[in-house]
């Protein structure tokens, strides 16, 4: 649900003063003095959330704060840079529309986050709430502003990782399941997005900063409703009977994460990923495993225990000898394909989204036709761009019954500068992801592209140079990393049939997990089977 964010203090307190004088007057909020309806400046009713009781109180948010640029968005909230209008002090504030709060169990999901971030002890750990407050289009959470970026992006630029600094993430990242346990809150939702530096500084206090899927339990209590991301569901979640034991799961599996660069349970589809968490066969063999200590190794095996109960607490993970180690943990790099891995899911959708531009480029007149039909009909104000909503209620109208977070998905997947809009292009780009890449010729076509001397194979050099052509920066790293990930049988190109895999399949799992949510996997609904298989009921139309 969005994310405090990340742009140096001077420089984004100078932003933000520069516009303040345009949300004050003109009740606008980012970058250019609007916001779309429900952003963090809307209407003029306000009403404060303080400890669950509703007071109120005259003007609206800007009256307080300037708000400005966007920094962050997630399923149901649009995070942005503000500034307290006394204190100067910069603050990120993360609004939630109304629109899409559209059942009584929405806005108590938001009400609880809200209580549950009143209710937890202030800590080093977990990020701040200022304010919880809402006008006539959102609700909206002022909060400590994290400028340190991500965890895995601050993994990715140091360039190495180590069991020293693994041992330092984790023991933060136990140390806030511990808080909230004591405090009869489980998680439920803990990932590597979901955790933030405060600053830049190499010391920089890590933090937990989504509390939106949280809920409070009693000693004993269970619970069966489907949250959180798959690659970091327990065991028990898919079986509909969990408890505070799913947040050392999702803890043990981040921890694999941070010491190999892929999550231990991965597969290609929902259902395969949940049949991976249920078989729980965890890899050690394949690098760096070899080079990591046995006590790490031996404390993930006990985090990714499948039994909940014979799973280790978050006091006895703290206590674990690694991690009471973790000052000695080898400083010792875990090696570049650690690194190459973080950067690969970050990047690998640049490469699709060039082969699905350059087949829309080359559609036939007849399939040209039809979509050009099909646009015009989402863009119902003819000004030759579609947007969010008018996409959404498109593929409603084609029978195609995503989810919001879904149609979100898709647009940031294809949309090439970052406006939330989709032009004619993207759009076509979006249509063919729907239709799965069923279609050899069109898949030739891409191929083809990028296999410029016609060999048969794209060559480094070719992918270097299409990835350049697209305005990306550093096109060789980027090249590199995408043919470390494509290139399975390690020839040093790509061929036709890695191609086709990689534009057939979500490789992308580090960007797919954003977008998961409440009960459901791509909103496929789960059922388990008596053999202890996964079942998934529907599919995208």
């Amino acid at each position: 649900m969005g994310n405090c964010c990340r742009s140096p203090a001077a420089a984004a307190r100078e932003d933000v003063k520069a516009h303040s004088h345009d949300h004050k007057e003109g009740g606008g909020g980012g970058v250019g003095g609007k916001h779309q309806s429900g952003g963090a400046a809307g209407g003029r009713r306000m009403t404060v959330l303080t400890d669950g009781s509703w007071d109120t109180r005259s003007g609206g948010i800007e009256e307080k704060y300037a708000v400005d640029r966007e920094l962050g968005r997630g399923e149901f909230g649009v995070t942005y840079l503000c500034m307290d209008r006394y204190t100067r002090e910069l603050l990120a504030c993360k609004s939630i529309s109304k629109r899409k709060l559209r059942t009584a169990v929405d806005v108590e999901d938001v009400r609880r986050e809200v209580e549950i971030m009143h209710h937890l002890p202030k800590s080093p750990s977990i990020v701040s709430l200022r304010e919880a407050c809402e006008d006539d289009n959102a609700v909206h959470l002022v909060m400590e502003l994290c400028e340190g970026g991500e965890l895995f992006d601050r993994i990715v630029a140091r360039g190495h990782y180590t069991e020293r600094a693994a041992a330092a993430v984790s023991k933060t990242i136990v140390e806030v399941v511990q808080l909230c346990h004591r405090h009869g809150v489980i998680h439920r939702d803990l990932k590597p997005e979901n955790f933030l530096f405060a600053n830049k500084k190499e010391n920089s206090p890590l933090k937990a900063i989504d509390f939106g899927l949280s809920i409070f339990f009693k000693p004993g209590e269970k619970f069966s409703e489907i949250v959180g991301s798959p690659y970091y569901m327990a065991p028990e979640v898919l079986k509909r009977n969990y408890g505070p034991e799913i947040d050392i799961w999702s803890a043990g599996v981040i921890l694999y994460i941070l010491l190999c660069g892929v999550p231990p349970f991965w597969a290609e589809t929902e259902q395969g990923v949940a049949q991976a968490i249920l078989c729980g066969t965890i890899d050690f063999k394949r690098e760096p495993w070899p080079n990591v200590s046995e006590n790490a190794k031996d404390l993930v095996r006990c985090m990714l225990e499948p039994d909940p109960k014979s799973r280790l607490t978050a006091k006895q993970v703290l206590e674990h000898p690694w991690l009471q180690n973790a000052k000695k943990a080898p400083n010792v790099s875990l090696g570049d394909v650690v690194k190459s891995r973080l950067k690969q899911f970050s990047r690998m959708n640049r490469f699709k989204r060039k082969a699905l531009r350059v087949i829309a480029d080359h559609l036939s007149t007849e399939e040209v036709e039809d979509m050009k039909e099909k646009f015009k009909m989402m863009d119902t104000d003819n000004d030759g761009i579609v947007s969010y909503e008018e996409l959404k209620s498109g593929l409603s109208k084609f029978g195609s019954l995503l989810e919001e977070s879904e149609v979100q998905m898709l647009i940031e997947a294809v949309d090439t500068n970052g406006k939330g809009k989709l032009d004619y292009g993207e759009f076509v780009a979006v249509s063919l992801h729907l239709q799965k890449m069923a279609n050899d010729e069109h898949l030739r076509r891409a191929f083809s592209f990028f296999d410029m001397d016609g060999n048969g194979f794209i060559e480094p050099e070719e992918l270097r140079e299409a990835l350049a052509e697209d305005g990306a920066t550093e096109s060789t790293d980027v090249a590199n990393d995408i043919l470390q990930e494509v290139d399975t049988d390690k020839d040093g190109r790509i061929s036709y049939d890695e191609f086709v895999a990689m534009m057939k399949t979500g490789t992308d799992w580090r960007k797919a997990s954003r977008h998961y949510s409440r009960g459901r996997f791509n909103s496929l609904s789960i059922s388990l089977m008596k053999n202890g298989s996964v079942n998934m009921v529907g599919e995208l139309q």
